[in-house]
Parts: C-alpha cells; sequence; structure tokens
C-alpha cells in the first residue's frame, strides 16, 4: 500500500485468470488484475476491449467462463449482484424521478432495513459531500446532468460499499462539466477511501484520476502502472500508440542506444534492436528556426498555453503524415508554414519498435 493509502479503508480486490466467451469471441483472455485496499485503479482501452466486462463480471452482472473473484480474500463466485456489496455508477445516471433527490440517495438503505432517522442522517451527509446537501427537496429533472451524476455517486457511497465501480460515468456530460466531475470523483475517493474501479476510454480522465492505469487490448492487461510511468515508460507499442501521441522516427538500435536524427537517446525495455521505429512524444521535441534546419513546418495549431506544430524532414515515406512538436505557445509564435527548422530530441528513453 502506498503512503497515500495510510490510514483509509478498504478492501482488496482480485480478479484472476478471468476468460470470458461469447460464442466465437473472447472477451477477456486470461485477464488478471489486483486492486490494493483504497487504490483507484481505471482501466482504458477502446471500445471492446474488454474493460467493461471486466467490471460486470466484478459486480456479478456478468459470469466470467474460467478465472475467479475475491474481494477482501473471499472468493464472490456463484454471489448475486445483490450480495456483494457493491456501489455503482453509469453513463446513465439511473435516477428515480418519483423520488426527491434525498430519497433517491437513501433508496440502498432503505432496501437494506435501515430506519428512516439513520438512512435520511446519511443521506444528508452523501449530499454535503458531493456538494448538494441543498438539493435534496428537488427531483431529477430540476436538476443538471453533472448534478444528476453527483446524486448517483452520493447513492453509490451511501450504502458504504466495499468497492466502488465507475463505468464511464462521465462520458455524457460536456466537457467543461465533465472535468470538474472528474476531479470531484477523485477527491471524494479519496476521503472516503473505498477501493473503485473506474472504466474509461479517455486517456485524460484515467491518467487524472487513478492511482493506477490498467490500458487493455483485446481482452489482455497490456500494461499497469502509475499514469506516469504509464506515460513515459510504455511497455508495449499498442500502449505507447494508445496513450498520448507519438511521432514515429527512423531508428537505428544499438548498445542501448537509439540513433534518432542524428541524435542518440536511450532505449525502454522490449525495444527492437537494429533499425525500427522510435515512439517520440511531441513535448519531446524541440524546434529552432534555422535557414540550415533539415525540418520545415507545415502547421501550427494554438491550444492555448501549447501549440502543435506539424513538420516534415527528409526521408519521410512518401504521403506519411507530418511530425509533430508540441511548444510553449510563446516559442511557437516565431515560427511561419514553410520555415526552416533544427529539429531535436530530448534524452528521454523511448520505446523503438518494428518498422
Amino acid at each position: 500500500m502506498t503512503a497515500a493509502h495510510e490510514g483509509r479503508q478498504g478492501l482488496e480486490v482480485e480478479l484472476d485468470g478471468l476468460t470470458r466467451v461469447y460464442g466465437s469471441l473472447r472477451a477477456l483472455d486470461d485477464f488478471s488484475l489486483r486492486v490494493q485496499p483504497g487504490e483507484l485503479v481505471a482501466l482504458l482501452g477502446p471500445s471492446g476491449c474488454g474493460k467493461t466486462t471486466a467490471l460486470r463480471i466484478l459486480a456479478g452482472l456478468d459470469q466470467q467462463t474460467s478465472g475467479s473473484v475475491r474481494v477482501g480474500g473471499r472468493d464472490l463466485s456463484g454471489v448475486p449482484a445483490n450480495k456483494r456489496d457493491m456501489g455503482m455508477v453509469f453513463q446513465a445516471y439511473s435516477l428515480f424521478p418519483h423520488l426527491t433527490v434525498l430519497d433517491n440517495v437513501a433508496f440502498g438503505l432503505k432496501l437494506r432495513g435501515r430506519s428512516r432517522s439513520a438512512r435520511t442522517e446519511r443521506a444528508r451527509e452523501m449530499l454535503e459531500l458531493v456538494g448538494l446537501h441543498e438539493h435534496g427537496d428537488r427531483y431529477a429533472a430540476q436538476l443538471s446532468g453533472g448534478q444528476q451524476q453527483r446524486v448517483a455517486l452520493a447513492r453509490a457511497l451511501a450504502i458504504e460499499p466495499a468497492v466502488l465501480l465507475l463505468d464511464e460515468p462521465l462520458s455524457a456530460l460536456d466537457a467543461k462539466v465533465r472535468v470538474q466531475l472528474r476531479d470531484e470523483i477523485r477527491r471524494v475517493q479519496l476521503e472516503v477511501g473505498t477501493t473503485t474501479l473506474f472504466v474509461t476510454h479517455d486517456q485524460e480522465e484515467a491518467l487524472a484520476v487513478a492511482d493506477r492505469v490498467g490500458v487493455m487490448n483485446a481482452g489482455r492487461m497490456e500494461q499497469l502502472a502509475a499514469p506516469i510511468e504509464l506515460y513515459n515508460s510504455p511497455a508495449t507499442p499498442f500502449v505507447a500508440s494508445f496513450v498520448g501521441l507519438s511521432n514515429r522516427l527512423p531508428a537505428e538500435v544499438a548498445d542501448g542506444e537509439a540513433s534518432v536524427l542524428g541524435q542518440r537517446v536511450p532505449v525502454l525495455d522490449g525495444s527492437v534492436t537494429g533499425a525500427g521505429l522510435a515512439l517520440v512524444r511531441p513535448e519531446s521535441i524541440s524546434l529552432e528556426p534555422s535557414a540550415e534546419g533539415h525540418g520545415t513546418v507545415v502547421a501550427i495549431g494554438f491550444l492555448g498555453p501549447v501549440s502543435r506544430v506539424q513538420f516534415t524532414v527528409p526521408g519521410q515515406p512518401e504521403g506519411a503524415e507530418p511530425l509533430l512538436a508540441q511548444l510553449a505557445s510563446p516559442d511557437a509564435t516565431a515560427l511561419r508554414p514553410g520555415d526552416r527548422v533544427d529539429v531535436r530530441v530530448d534524452p528521454a528513453p523511448v520505446l523503438v519498435v518494428a518498422g
């Protein structure tokens, strides 16, 4: 357990060797994951990679073909969904329109036989936690989408679940509300300390909220790591291409280093030897105006504090996409399409894949 989790409550989640087969489709293929007590792990990947299947099997909403599910050391095989002590928040808010906000939050407690006074007190505590304590008497139709999803989160937490499951909870919201609620979910999760599995296809979302991110592909875990490690040290070509943007630059690897655009940079484990393509992040490339430069600026995209500069270098395959450099916007203002530039690659480790 990391220092960030010390002193917080939560149960360990173990998914071991999960396989899920639907006819000829293998949705999960020997998938394993261990979530530490109080940790938030995000499962990230493209549609159809198996991330929601894994969450549904943990919740008891689907049944694995083989493999095991344990929470707090307890085998949940054969335990129905309503006995698994899971709190769930989906993309659809799924609030009861005929109940007030307070009664929506208290609903799970009512099913568990808690007294009206006890469930009202707990529901008010949860609404306070998500910043909606003044909205208890309203109905779902009177709330914005972001507020409704906060109510859904409060309802899931009200029962004090062993595990909190979030399945694309923010994808139905507009961009600004999504960022605000993303940060709110992380704040609440840290405060409550519930072990949490968060499923998303949005890499920025996953990197921003999670203690660790698991990148999935074709039913398997490609890499599970802290966000910064995942981004800076991708373990496979799929992770390097799926998380963030990467240029593919011709490289020659020898003695643990790659020659990229005439510069030597260290290589990550898993890189090929000999000729290949180095996967280089746009922010690892700098451009300097130079009449003798070997790069040529194609276009500049302003993104606020940073700008993305498209450029080409000699030797690129015909019809290849321009390369990308991400610069501080004040530095990019000195460049114009057609300018010649010196291209420098930061000496950060890169993954080199087969060409």
